[in-house]
């Protein structure tokens, strides 16, 4: 990720659950979807778990749960939300997407509403792939700014005010991304707001 989008990131931090009243809105419809997917698993990694949001709907259904994000301060608050909630098979870290090196596997990959700002998607996604188990499951919801009408223009309106956007996705396009690398669809699904999340979780082949 660039200088630029993390030291956004830095500074937003401490506001970012306060913006999630305009933009939380699909988020309450995505939570338990999450966490139907990897309900069961043994080892789940969070990517992008900012201040944790996600990360209290996967742990309560999951062996461990590796919840990191690449700004400090983001993890600072990821922190003191697993504190406050008592969720001990929550692990904490500062890491970056690009940093995965496919050495620790794990049986499910969630990485919520970032892949619309990774400069390199095909890294990203190449490297989520490698830190997957065969057959492990890979959760990506992301904003779909280029949904509709009302999306493209509220995306507009962000990036004017340096919101660090990257791509405007669709829930097609977000799908074909994944299936073009030989990945399997497991569900797919529009979840709508004032910027619609596209759900969708498919699965490394065994």
């Amino acid at each position: 990720m660039s200088d630029d989008g993390k030291a956004f990131w830095e500074r937003t931090a401490g506001r970012y659950d306060l913006s999630m009243t305009l933009f939380g809105g699909p988020l309450q419809a995505m939570l338990p979807l999450v966490a139907e997917e990897v309900d069961g698993l043994e080892r789940v990694l969070e990517l992008a778990a900012g201040t944790g949001l996600v990360s209290a709907a996967i742990a309560p259904v999951v062996g461990e749960l590796v919840a990191t994000d690449y700004a400090e301060a983001m993890v600072a608050k990821l922190e003191g939300r697993v504190r406050s909630l008592g969720l001990d098979n929550v692990r904490t870290r500062t890491l970056d997407v690009y940093a995965l090196d496919g050495e620790e596997q794990f049986d499910a990959i969630v990485a919520a509403n970032v892949l619309h700002l990774l400069p390199d998607l095909d890294g990203a996604l190449n490297a989520m792939i490698r830190a997957l188990k065969p057959g492990g499951r890979l959760i990506v919801p992301t904003y779909c700014h280029d949904q509709s009408a009302l999306a493209r223009v509220t995306s507009r309106v962000l990036g004017l005010v340096g919101f660090p956007g990257q791509r405007r996705l669709t829930l097609d396009r977000l799908l074909a991304a994944l299936i073009d690398r030989g990945l399997k669809e497991r569900r797919s699904q529009l979840l709508d707001g004032l910027l619609p999340i596209g759900f969708v979780s498919v699965e490394r082949k065994p």
